[in-house]
C-alpha cells in the first residue's frame, strides 16, 4: 500500500500542521479509509480522542438524537446533562464538582487560574506552580510556558512567570526546588507525559507527591486529558497510585471525538471560582455533554476499562517480543492502550512508513513511536498492529544509524 505522495493544496489554510498526504474519508471500529479507498487499522485515535473507535451505532444514533433536539444554548440557562456528565465524573473519580469546556488545552489554563485564585485566598500574591521537564500541557501563552518544550515555545517569549519547572519522578528536586519558598500553590503534572514521549509518574512518586501537596497546603492538579478516560485501564490513571488528586483536567476521550473539556475539582479546589471568575461560550453545551454520558455509558456496558488493560498488556507484550531484541530499540513502555516505542534515533518519517503499510500512529519527542488505538481494539486488532509495525521499524533501523 502506497501513501498518495501529491499533497492536496490548502492555500487558505494557515500551515501550522505538517501533514501526511492523506484525506481520511469514514471509519469503521479500529479501522478508516481514505478518499482513494485505501484502508488503515487505527493505532492513534485521533491521538487518544476516539475511545470508542468509528461509527460506533449506540453513540451515533444519540448524537443524531440529540441534534435533532438541541446543540447549543448559552450558560444563562441550566443543561441537565451538564449536571448528570459532572455527577458521573465526580462519582467515578471522588471529587465534588466539575467545570465544563471545550478542550485540553482551555481544561488545563482554567486549572491553573485555579491555582492562581486559590493562591491569592491564601494572601499569595505571586503564586507559583510546579510543572516538569518534558511537560506538555498546552499552546496557549500560560499552558505554552507550563509545558516543558523549549522548541515549541520558541517565538512567543515571553513567557508567563510563575512556574517551577522539576524533573520527573524526583522527590528530592522537587522538595529542593520548592525548599523555602511560600510562594508555591501547586504541583501540576501529567500523570503519564503524552507528547514527551510517554514517560509514566511512578505510582511511588504520585504518593510522594500527594504527601507533600498535602504537608505544605498545595494543590495536587494531574493532568489527565491523554492519559485518563479508562486510556490505561483504570478511569483515570492516577488510581493506580490510589491517590485522589484536588483538580484533573479532562478532555480527549470523554467526548469520543466531540470536542469536550472538563476541571475536575476536590473539596480543596471546589469552591474556589466564583460567577464571572471564569466561563466559556461552548463549554457544557448540550451536544457535547451527550456526547459524554454516552461515551462513559457504553464504556461502562461494554468493559472497556478491562478492555484496555487486557488487550494493551496483549499489545505491549507482542510488541516487547517483536521488537524489544532489536539494537535501536531502547524501551517499550506504557500502561493499557497508551504505549511507547523509544528508539535511538529519530524517528519521524515513520509515521508515513507505516501509513503506508496500512497503520496509523504517531512520533513524539523525536524519537518515541506513539500508540493510543481505540479502547475497542480486539486482541486480533492488537497482533495486527504488531505485525504491520514490526518490519516498518526493522527496515527502518537496517537503513538507519544512530
Amino acid at each position: 500500500m502506497n501513501v498518495n505522495p501529491s499533497t492536496p493544496a490548502e492555500p487558505h489554510l494557515m500551515r501550522t500542521y505538517a501533514r501526511l498526504p492523506i484525506a481520511l474519508s469514514h471509519g469503521q471500529g479500529c479501522r478508516v479509509w481514505d478518499t482513494e479507498g485505501r484502508e488503515y487499522l487505527d493505532a492513534l485515535a485521533g491521538i487518544a480522542v476516539n475511545t470508542l473507535g468509528h461509527n460506533h451505532p449506540r453513540f451515533v444514533a444519540a448524537l443524531r438524537e440529540q441534534v435533532g433536539r438541541l446543540i447549543h444554548t448559552c450558560n444563562y440557562y441550566y443543561v441537565p446533562d451538564a449536571e448528570r456528565l459532572a455527577s458521573r465524573l465526580a462519582e467515578l473519580s471522588g471529587m465534588e464538582n466539575v467545570f465544563f469546556c471545550n478542550s485540553g488545552l482551555e481544561a488545563n489554563e482554567a486549572a491553573i487560574k485555579l491555582a492562581r485564585k486559590y493562591g491569592h485566598s491564601r494572601g499569595i500574591d505571586f503564586p507559583q506552580i510546579v510543572v516538569y521537564e518534558r511537560a506538555f500541557h498546552g499552546r496557549s501563552l500560560a499552558t505554552l510556558s507550563a509545558t516543558g518544550n523549549p522548541a515549541i515555545q520558541k517565538g512567543f517569549e515571553p513567557l508567563v512567570d510563575g512556574f517551577i519547572r522539576v524533573p520527573l519522578n524526583d522527590i528530592a528536586a522537587l522538595e529542593t526546588a520548592t525548599a523555602n519558598n511560600p510562594n508555591v500553590v501547586a504541583v501540576f503534572l501529567e500523570t503519564i507525559q503524552g507528547e514527551g514521549g510517554i514517560n509514566p509518574a511512578r505510582w511511588e512518586y504520585l504518593r510522594q507527591v500527594r504527601e507533600l501537596c498535602d504537608q505544605r497546603g498545595w494543590l495536587l492538579m494531574t493532568d489527565e486529558v491523554q492519559c485518563g478516560m479508562g486510556r490505561t485501564g483504570k478511569w483515570f490513571a492516577h488510581q493506580w497510585a490510589e491517590i485522589v488528586p484536588d483538580v484533573m483536567p479532562l478532555a480527549k476521550g470523554l467526548g469520543s471525538g466531540v470536542p469536550i473539556g472538563a476541571v475536575v475539582a476536590g473539596p480543596k479546589a471546589a469552591h474556589v471560582f466564583e460567577p464571572g471568575n471564569h466561563g466559556s461560550t461552548f463549554g457544557g453545551n448540550p451536544l457535547a455533554m451527550r456526547a459524554g454520558l454516552e461515551t462513559l455509558r457504553i464504556m461502562e456496558d461494554d468493559d472497556l476499562l478491562g478492555n484496555a488493560a487486557r488487550v494493551g498488556a496483549r499489545l505491549k507484550a507482542g510488541l516487547r517480543k517483536a521488537l524489544a531484541p532489536l539494537p535501536g530499540v531502547r524501551d517499550i513502555r506504557g500502561e493499557g492502550l497508551m504505549l511507547g516505542i523509544e528508539l535511538d534515533r529519530p524517528c519521524g518519517g515513520l509515521t508515513a512508513r507505516a501509513a503506508s503499510a496500512g497503520l496509523l500512529i504517531s512520533v513524539t519527542a523525536e524519537r518515541v513511536i506513539r500508540l493510543l488505538p481505540p479502547l475497542i481494539l480486539s486482541e486480533a486488532e492488537a497482533d495486527e498492529i504488531v505485525a504491520r509495525l514490526s518490519p516498518v521499524v526493522r527496515q527502518f533501523l537496517s537503513e538507519h544509524t544512530s
